[in-house]
């Protein structure tokens, strides 16, 4: 075979060799890079995998964990004090409600230079500035710089336009009318907690549920208010207090102590009816604004939680007993012995010498002697289940803290001498809402009714039912109604014939019963010759007594006696609390005293509360000041028209028609037309002089004549000329 065609099939096998070679690596290539893909492929789906499956357990699994570091890191919630409900009284005047303020806080990381700042704030707060340094030192997030500000301190502190100081509005308890009622309202601390009187009796329903705050930061730890995470507020209480009573209360009980120079003081006033406290008044007093500037004795509420022996007013429970028992009647008479007599040994000595005397007239003249008698013919026994029965021994349950039982040994712990001294009023502890519930006792006819002073709890306009220790009670008969009725008869010869005639009103009938109680001298542990508890209890009218009044004065100076010193002070009292509730006068009285008495009433009614001017906070109405409650403030005489002024006629001022109208509409008309009114009479106006329309000069006399009309009507205004 020829050389060249060898070479040509020899090149032709090589030429297709190559070819297949070259198709060999290139399938190879391909399979190689495919093989990369799907590696890669696989490591990314891998990866994917453990990404998203972690991220699905972070998610699903560390979901709650990792939202709660977030919040710690971008929130801060703080709680502030809640919005506790108003404190209102019966005829819903507010006696304490809460207003917003405004706290500091601070973000310690965000100041620059934490001296400087605390060196800053504390020359506008007046908080020393070591003291902001700590706290600024004490956490990197949030701290309190200073709470509850005044309006002028929050401006100062604004103005200091400090990068890391904000404000939170905050809930503050104020009182406006001060001091008044400030033991039965109590007080609160800052983080408005109730510590005391109804504050703390009621604190969980008034001061509601916690509130919170939540603040927040952004991703530079700026922080910003992020809202409310919960607000309820608490429910208003409705008091039994009559707030201008309690301020009649509270002005007579000052001017008592003022005069007397008594160590302390209470008053009671209360409806024998239904147990409702209309006034409760102690001295000291605080101011329940600034109650951590008061001494813890000027906080407590003697009302309730003071003992002392009550002295002769405890005769009255030693007679209702005797007589409801029917062992003596008011006109028995007992040899008092020349005022001593011997109890197991012991002589006692009277107050002064009696010699033969009635029952009635016992009472009358507190005669210890005689009451000891009455009490050892009723007996210990016997005696000791009426003294418990009036409820002296035990709390009353009346809704305020902290009421004391008294003090009161049982039967069989009772020496000779005991049902001697117990019948007077010694060797026995009461508080004064003890005292006063029995003697309301008498007053209604023999139910004991539970003293009280919350009227309603409400939550806005519903008003709730009562439950539990709030429910109304029913009364409890302690003695028969004819035993409270000769009670009551004996109880106006006190006032009348007896101890405390300085009680007597104008007006209206008034039963009642002094007491001069020795104290126990420390030192001697005996009791003084000196210091004495007078107090006087009673009520009025008679027939169908609307208020019961208690007066105790602890140590008086000078007079000492509580005929003297605590009598009169039931009689102003009384003399302004009646016409405030419109009870009708009982007791026919000549047209002088009834028009000096109604001057007294208009100085009284013009006596607002403006002595109770609020505290400066910011937010309460303006409050203007009213006029003193002296009709003439320098003490000297009235320049009003004197009684002797006649009726001019032909003036500018037209006589209105009163036919019909109250006493209180007639007064307050002729005072404001300026004219001079003469009142005589009770219940509606029946007839006047000078007849309706008729034309007079400011100052003229105006006499109206009230209930059922008086045929010498120009008598008496003669009378009242000359």
């Amino acid at each position: 075979m020829p050389e060249s065609r060898v070479h040509a099939a020899t090149g032709g096998r090589i030429a297709v060799d190559s070819g297949r070679k070259r198709k060999t690596v290139d399938s190879n290539g391909g399979r190689k890079a495919v093989g990369r893909l799907l590696i890669v492929a696989g490591l990314a789906l891998l990866w994917m995998t453990a990404v998203f499956g972690r991220l699905g357990y972070l998610q699903l699994f560390l979901h709650r964990e990792y939202l709660a570091r977030a919040q710690r890191q971008q929130q801060r919630v703080i709680e502030i004090t809640p919005k506790r409900g108003a404190i209102y009284d019966r005829n819903m005047h507010p006696l304490a409600m809460s207003i917003p303020v405004d706290s500091a806080f601070a973000v310690p990381s965000e100041l620059g230079d934490q001296q400087l700042a605390a060196q800053l704030l504390s020359g506008v707060l007046g908080t020393p500035r070591e003291v902001l340094e700590a706290r600024l030192a004490s956490s990197h997030s949030f701290v309190w710089i200073a709470r509850k500000l005044p309006p002028d301190k929050k401006e100062a502190v604004e103005a200091l336009n400090l990068r890391g100081v904000y404000f939170q509005k905050e809930n503050q308890r104020i009182y406006p009318k001060r001091d008044l009622a400030s033991h039965v309202l109590g007080f609160v601390d800052l983080d408005e907690k109730g510590l005391g009187g109804i504050e703390y009796e009621l604190d969980g329903k008034i001061r509601g549920k916690s509130e919170k705050i939540i603040v927040m930061a952004d991703a530079r730890q700026r922080w910003f208010d992020g809202g409310e995470a919960q607000r309820e507020r608490g429910l208003n209480v409705v008091l039994t207090l009559d707030e201008k009573i309690q301020y009649i209360a509270e002005r007579e009980l000052a001017a008592a102590i003022a005069k007397t120079h008594a160590m302390a003081g209470t008053v009671l006033v209360m409806n024998p009816n239904t147990g409702e406290i209309l006034a409760l008044a102690n001295w000291p007093k605080f101011n329940p604004n600034a109650a951590n500037d008061s001494p813890a004795e000027a906080r407590m509420n003697r009302a309730v939680a003071a003992l002392y022996e009550p002295g002769s007013t405890f005769k009255l429970i030693t007679l209702a007993a005797a007589f409801d028992q029917g062992v003596t009647r008011p006109e028995e008479i007992f040899d008092c012995e020349n005022g001593a007599v011997y109890v197991a040994g012991h002589r006692i000595r009277d107050h002064k010498p009696f010699g033969l005397l009635r029952v009635a007239d016992i009472l009358a003249q507190s005669s210890d002697v005689g009451a000891i008698k009455i009490a050892l013919r009723l007996g210990a026994p016997k005696f000791y289940d009426y003294i418990r029965a009036f409820g002296f021994g035990q709390q009353t349950g009346v809704d305020m803290p902290g009421e004391s039982k008294g003090l009161l040994r049982r039967l069989e712990n009772w020496s000779a001498i005991s049902i001697g001294s117990i019948s007077m009023g010694q060797e026995v502890g009461v508080t004064p809402i003890q005292l006063i519930s029995a003697v309301s006792a008498i007053a209604n006819g023999g139910m004991l009714y539970k003293p009280h002073v919350i009227a309603q709890l409400r939550r806005g306009d519903q008003v709730l039912p009562a439950e539990g220790s709030l429910a109304p009670s029913e009364p409890r008969r302690v003695i028969r109604p004819e035993t409270a009725a000769t009670l009551r008869r004996l109880m106006e010869g006190v006032i009348l014939n007896g101890t405390g005639p300085l009680a007597r009103l104008d007006g209206w009938t008034a039963a009642g019963k002094t007491g001069s109680a020795q104290k126990i001298d420390p030192a001697t542990g005996r009791y003084s010759a000196r210091q004495l508890i007078a107090s006087f209890t009673g009520f009025a009218p008679i027939n169908n007594p609307a208020v019961t009044i208690l007066v105790l004065l602890d140590s008086p100076v000078g007079q000492r006696e509580g005929g003297q010193v605590a009598a009169p002070v039931f009689k102003r009292i009384a003399e302004q609390v009646l016409p405030h509730l419109d009870v009708p006068r009982d007791v026919p009285i000549g047209p002088r005293l009834v028009q000096a008495a109604y001057h007294n009433r208009q100085a009284s009614d013009s006596a607002t509360l403006g002595d109770y001017t609020p505290a400066d906070f910011s937010g309460l109405p303006d409050q203007p000041p009213m006029e003193a409650s002296a009709p003439n403030r320098k003490g000297g005489k009235s320049h009003r028209p004197s009684a002797t002024v006649a009726v001019d006629e032909g003036g500018d001022i037209q006589v209105p028609d009163f036919s019909g109208k109250t006493m209180r509409d007639v007064t307050e008309t002729c005072l404001r037309l300026g004219l001079d009114p003469v009142l005589v009479g009770s219940s509606l106006a029946t007839n006047q002089t000078p007849a309706a329309g008729a034309r007079v000069r400011r100052g003229a006399k105006i006499t109206v004549q009230f209930g059922t009309p008086a045929p010498k009507i120009a008598h008496l205004h003669h009378r009242v000329r000359h």
